[in-house]
């Protein structure tokens, strides 16, 4: 019998995160060695924007490095995973059967927030890996909605793993590094927020997170970073547990925290 895996929130950081894991890296590890292992992962990644959701069907997506000027050492790692075509259908299917467009893409390779999450999860590259895209015009809702698609897949024994950050502002980084580091008081406040309405599961308060949330739109001056929370939000199924396994912040400004979806047991 095939168990049920989580759906999974991880940050991915600056790229530097590749070559300096810290504890947040340690507890990606943890947990994905505490899982059974997948038939499958489909990878959300903040770093791939599409018109409609798009799956990736490479047989071998390639290591992409969508970033420009960091140490010479980032350029030399591979992330040699494959995909698996079949697969890819199943999640083609899944979302057109929640009544979602969808488009496939042969060719996508890996970014990297999604290779750098996954060769810390997955070092050995055991598990065939399916890229998705993320739609930043459809906002919270609408990732929120493809998430939902992916529920029945982790049944299914796919792992859905959703790649951002709770925090992503690039200027107050810049000015935090300028003047010496201070982490600004609406990271925690806005994380704590996550964190207290992802526990009471106040799905609708949390899609109106720039209304609602203390330093919403500071913390995303724009949404792409946040809206893979929503997928794994949606693909936990309904009445998921959110459990938080790493809070931290690195580089300032940047929210590594990441979480677990799980249907309550017997709910």
């Amino acid at each position: 019998m095939t168990q049920i895996q989580p759906a999974l929130f991880v940050p991915h950081g600056a790229p530097t995160f590749a070559l300096r894991p810290g504890a947040a890296g340690a507890a990606l590890s943890a947990l994905a060695g505490s899982l059974p292992l997948p038939r499958a992962i489909v990878i959300v990644s903040a770093h791939w924007d599409t018109a409609v959701p798009t799956v990736g069907f490479a047989e071998r997506p390639e290591t992409i490095y969508d970033f420009w000027g960091f140490p010479e050492e980032l350029y030399a790692i591979r992330y040699p995973a494959t995909g698996c075509p079949e697969a890819s259908e199943e999640v083609v299917a899944a979302i057109k059967a929640a009544g979602l467009p969808v488009a496939t893409d042969s060719g996508r390779g890996l970014d990297h927030g999604a290779w750098i999450p996954l060769r810390l999860m997955f070092p050995d590259a055991e598990v065939p890996v399916i890229p998705l895209s993320i739609q930043s015009r459809g906002g919270p809702q609408k990732a929120y909605e493809l998430g939902r698609a992916l529920a029945p897949l982790t049944e299914k024994g796919f792992l859905v793993i959703a790649s951002g950050n709770l925090t992503h502002n690039l200027r107050d980084y810049q000015m935090a590094a300028r003047s010496g580091g201070q982490t600004p008081g609406y990271v925690r406040q806005f994380t704590n927020w996550l964190a207290d309405n992802l526990h009471a599961r106040n799905i609708d308060v949390l899609l109106d997170y720039r209304q609602q949330a203390p330093g919403g739109a500071q913390a995303h001056p724009s949404d792409e970073h946040l809206l893979p929370l929503y997928v794994a939000l949606g693909a936990g199924g309904e009445n998921a547990e959110a459990s938080r396994f790493h809070a931290g912040i690195d580089d300032y400004v940047i929210a590594m925290d990441a979480y677990s979806f799980l249907p309550k047991k017997g709910g």
